[in-house]
């Protein structure tokens, strides 16, 4: 998969396969990120990634190399 694959996956619905699939912890413990470590949320962590391009670039990274149960 590439970052072209994507394409029509909010980052809101990518980011809460992520949380759903690792947890807040499992994630914190694979991206170093203070809104995925320190009182976590889906909201705050969206606001985060939406200004900070290098953290969403961890996280789309992550969602792609990460093999879902339910495909």
């Amino acid at each position: 998969m590439s970052v072209h694959d994507l394409h029509g996956i909010t980052l809101e619905s990518l980011l809460t396969r992520l949380v759903a699939h690792y947890g807040w912890d499992g994630l914190g413990k694979r991206i170093d990120i203070n809104c995925f470590i320190s009182d976590p949320s889906i909201k705050s962590s969206l606001k985060f990634l939406r200004k900070t391009p290098w953290a969403r670039t961890k996280v789309e990274e992550l969602f792609l190399a990460t093999k879902f149960t339910d495909e």
